[in-house]
């Protein structure tokens, strides 16, 4: 069993998500509103606090921390990003490992669910959505079964038929987003895969920023760093 404080963030939706885990055990944690617009909406002054208030019902100071785990994507731009510049600020700051987990697996993780397979998935925005399809045997344990991929919403259901999967995800009835609680069920899975090198490393988007596809069509040309 991994041993230590770890910091969980997940930026994926606009619900972004905090926990502080001592070992495998969740022992603080707070997440945001589903707003629309976060870049407009208060993402930037609400996702640093969230992660002060964590820290401060934990009574832990960074320095304790061991290791920061954040969710890679896909989803939002805007909010994977913020996510991910605060996991890697802290580390440097800290001096501690990043580690990185799918946030598709944080839908199914967050809370238990029953032994089988599930497809997570998440909003993509033009009728289509991201999945990946996981295997939760008796034990609590997951291994994912299917790689995220773009899929039409008009046949999520059927093709998780056509798996024997439960679908699950923030857009369905009753449905639940991802959580940074659910690095807790899966930090030693995590922790064994390995930290990202924090100078390259990059959320998994899952597919380009809408303002780039908007410049693209505009202008007929992909957008390069040399614009």
């Amino acid at each position: 069993m991994i041993t230590g404080l770890t910091l969980s963030l997940d930026g994926s939706t606009y619900a972004g998500s905090v926990a502080l885990i001592q070992d495998n055990a969740v022992i603080a944690e707070r997440e945001l509103a589903n707003v629309a617009k976060p870049g407009r909406a208060g993402r930037e002054e609400g996702f640093m606090p969230m992660v002060a208030e964590c820290l401060r019902d934990g009574k832990v100071e960074p320095k304790q921390l061991a290791r920061v785990v954040c969710g890679e994507g896909p989803g939002s731009f805007t909010s994977l990003r913020i996510a991910a510049s605060i996991a890697k600020g802290l580390a440097v700051g800290v001096g501690i490992p990043v580690f990185a987990v799918s946030s598709l697996a944080l839908i199914v993780a967050a809370e238990p669910v029953s032994p089988g397979k599930w497809m997570a998935i998440l909003p993509a925005m033009r009728g289509e959505s991201f999945a990946s399809v996981f295997d939760v045997a008796d034990s609590g344990s997951m291994t994912e079964i299917e790689a995220p991929s773009i899929r039409q919403d008009d046949v999520l259901e059927k093709e998780a038929r056509v798996r024997g999967a439960n679908l699950i995800g923030p857009a369905l009835p009753h449905g639940r987003g991802p959580h940074a609680r659910g690095v807790a069920r899966m930090l030693d899975s995590i922790v064994a895969r390995g930290p990202r090198e924090i100078a390259s490393w990059e959320p998994v988007y899952g597919r380009l920023a809408e303002a780039q596809v908007r410049w693209e069509q505009a202008n007929g040309r992909p957008l390069t760093a040399a614009g």
